[in-house]
């Protein structure tokens, strides 16, 4: 399977009556395996949106999105769930557990994917704090973590299941330019590695260099595509 994403003529509206507004508009994309995809826009052009789609966090409305193989667009709610537990998801709020040690908030990332033994998620949240250059840092909570390194941890999270797709809204807007780079290499590494396809959305400039592929989303519509392989 080549493409892990393939999304076409899709149209999403938020509200009803009067107040209905269309946010997307014949949006059509791909995301080949092991691709770094950055899409760009500004503040409400539908970018968020267009990553909830893809990532089975709301319902296609209009259109099709074909993810891992397997269409969208009239799934029912317990299909999105198991779909959702093949990808992973990194936002610019790290979201972790600040009662939680660095290992015990990645383990999390294998325990939604089943009945996986403590030891065995934990030995693979420990693999994956490796990875994201933390070993030194497994116990630590995060109140004692850096902004770069509370980051990293949560893409260690999003990494640990072996997902085919990683979502990252916004992950390095809140980072200094050395750790946005780590964030964002660590991301690359992964997609050579392993095959791991990522789609970010960004409105951060000194990332774009790294990137497969640049989209412009503009009122809710692809307004320019720029291919950098």
């Amino acid at each position: 399977m080549e493409n892990v994403v393939d999304a076409r003529g899709l149209n999403h509206w938020f509200g009803s009556g009067e107040v209905k507004k269309q946010a997307l508009f014949d949006v059509n994309l791909t995301l080949k395996r092991g691709s770094f995809t950055v899409l760009m826009g500004p503040s409400g052009s539908g970018k968020t949106t267009v990553l909830t789609l893809i990532g089975c966090l709301r319902g296609v409305q209009d259109g099709s999105v074909r993810l891992l193989g397997q269409e969208l667009n009239g799934a029912t709610e317990a299909h999105l769930v198991a779909l959702r537990r093949r990808l992973g998801f990194i936002f610019q709020a790290h979201n972790l557990h600040e009662s939680l040690t660095a290992t015990q908030n990645v383990m999390m990332g294998v325990q939604v994917l089943g009945s996986v033994p403590d030891a065995t998620a934990k030995q693979a949240a420990i693999h994956a704090l490796g990875l994201v250059g933390l070993s030194d840092r497994t116990d630590y909570l995060p109140a004692n973590l850096s902004g770069g390194q509370k980051q990293r941890v949560a893409v260690a999270r999003a990494l640990v299941g072996n997902p085919a797709l990683v979502l990252a809204d916004e992950p390095t807007a809140a980072l200094d330019k050395d750790s946005a780079a780590d964030v964002v290499d660590l991301l690359k590494r992964m997609g050579s590695a392993r095959g791991t396809t990522t789609l970010l959305v960004t409105h951060d400039n000194r990332i774009l260099d790294r990137a497969d592929r640049i989209l412009t989303l503009e009122d809710g519509r692809i307004v320019k595509v720029e291919d950098r392989t």
